[in-house]
C-alpha cells in the first residue's frame, strides 16, 4: 500500500511538474515572440524601392509634398515599439478652448528657449523613442519656468539607464520615458560632446545622405551602458543634475494635442512610417506609396495651414540635413499614420 501511494505520488508530482514546464514554456515563448518581433528594427524591414524611384513617384503625383532623394536606409532609426506597452492615465480637458489660433508655433511665443530650435540627431541608433520625449521635457521645463531655464533632458540617460522602457538602440516604448521620468528622474543631456550638461549623447551627428558636414555614420552601434555619474570632465554632481516630471499622460485627438500644446509646451508622438516619408523634403506630408518600415517617435511643437491643407509642425532627430531643415509637416485632422492616436506628454517638477 505504502509502495502505491508513493508510486502515485511520485507521478502526481511529475505531472504537475510537466504542468508547470507547460506553462513557463508558454510564458517564455509568448514574451520572446514579442522581444524577437522588436528587437532589431534594422533587421525588421527594408526599402522595396530605390528612394530615387519613391521620390519621383511622389513628385509626379503632385499632392501636399515634394520629395528628395536621400541615399540612406532609415529603417535602423525607427525604434518606436507602436502597441504592447500599457498605456498611461489619458488627459482629459474639463473645458475645450475653442478660440485656438489657425496656426501657432512656440518658438515665436517663446523666443528665449533655446531647446525650442535645437535639431538633435540620434545618429545609428533606433533611440528615436527617448529623443522625442527628452525635446519635449526640455522645451516644457523652459516654458514652465517662464523662459528662465534651459535645462536639456538627456535622450542618453534614457536611453541608456530606463531598461523598463525597451531594448535602447533596438527600439523601445516613448510613454515609458514619460513615466521614467517621473518616477525616477532623468539627468541633465544635450548634444555629443555638451560639456555643460551630466549625460550629452553618445554619438554625433552624422551624414544620413552620401555625402554631408558631419561625416559617414558608424554601421552598427550597441545600447551604452547605464551610468549614474556625470561624463568625464563635466564637473557635476549626478544628483543635482536629476529632472523630474510631476505627472505623464496621453493625450488623443486633434483638438485635445493642439490645446495640450497650447497650455503646456510641445508633446512627444509616435506614427507608423512607411517607405516614402523618408523622402520628405517640404510641404505637408501624407502617405501616398510604400510599404511599412517600422514606428517613429518625433515632436509636435504647433501647427497651422499650408494651401488650405492642416498640418502638424514637428521636428524630427535625424540632423538639420533631412526634411525641411530638420522639421516635417504632417497632415493634421486625420489621425495621418495613427499620429493622432495617443501623444504623450507631462508636466516639469521645478521643485
Amino acid at each position: 500500500m505504502k509502495g502505491t501511494l508513493f508510486i502515485l505520488a511520485i507521478l502526481f508530482v511529475s505531472t504537475l511538474a510537466h504542468h508547470h514546464k507547460h506553462r513557463f514554456m508558454d510564458k517564455f515563448q509568448e514574451k520572446f515572440s514579442k522581444w524577437k518581433k522588436f528587437m532589431r528594427p534594422r533587421e525588421r524591414k527594408r526599402i522595396s524601392h530605390s528612394y530615387t524611384e519613391i521620390a519621383d513617384h511622389v513628385n509626379q503625383l503632385k499632392t501636399t509634398w515634394t520629395a528628395t532623394t536621400y541615399q540612406r536606409d532609415y529603417a535602423p532609426l525607427l525604434g518606436a515599439i507602436l502597441d504592447g506597452a500599457v498605456p498611461l492615465p489619458q488627459k482629459k480637458f474639463e473645458k475645450i478652448n475653442l478660440n485656438l489660433p489657425d496656426s501657432f508655433d512656440p518658438r515665436d511665443e517663446y523666443p528665449k528657449c533655446e531647446s525650442l530650435k535645437e535639431i538633435r540627431d540620434q545618429a545609428n541608433c533606433g533611440s528615436c523613442w527617448a529623443f522625442g520625449p527628452a525635446e519635449a521635457m526640455s522645451d516644457r521645463i523652459c516654458i514652465k519656468s517662464g523662459q528662465t531655464l534651459q535645462t536639456r533632458v538627456s535622450s542618453h540617460n534614457i536611453l541608456s539607464c530606463c531598461t523598463s522602457c525597451g531594448f535602447g538602440c533596438d527600439g523601445g516604448y516613448p510613454q515609458y520615458a514619460w513615466r521614467f521620468w517621473k518616477s525616477t528622474g532623468v539627468v541633465t543631456g544635450g548634444l555629443y560632446g555638451d560639456t555643460a550638461t551630466c549625460q550629452p549623447y553618445f554619438l554625433p551627428m552624422c551624414d544620413h545622405h552620401v555625402e554631408g558636414s558631419h561625416g559617414p555614420c558608424p554601421e552598427t552601434v550597441d545600447t551604452p551602458e547605464c551610468k549614474k555619474d556625470c561624463e568625464d570632465g563635466n564637473k557635476k554632481e549626478y544628483a543635482s543634475e536629476m529632472t523630474y516630471g510631476e505627472s505623464a499622460y496621453t493625450i488623443e485627438g486633434e483638438s485635445n494635442i493642439m490645446q495640450e500644446i497650447y497650455e503646456n509646451g510641445p508633446v512627444e508622438a509616435s506614427f507608423t512610417v512607411y517607405e516614402d516619408f523618408p523622402t520628405y523634403k517640404t510641404g505637408v506630408y501624407q502617405h501616398v506609396t510604400g510599404s511599412y518600415l517600422g514606428g517613429h517617435s518625433i515632436k509636435i511643437i504647433g501647427w497651422g495651414v499650408e494651401d488650405g491643407t492642416k498640418y502638424w509642425l514637428c521636428v524630427n532627430s535625424w540632423n538639420d540635413e533631412w526634411g525641411d531643415k530638420g522639421l516635417f509637416k504632417i497632415l493634421r485632422g486625420s489621425n495621418e499614420c495613427g499620429i493622432e492616436n495617443s501623444a504623450s506628454a507631462g508636466i516639469p517638477k521645478l521643485s
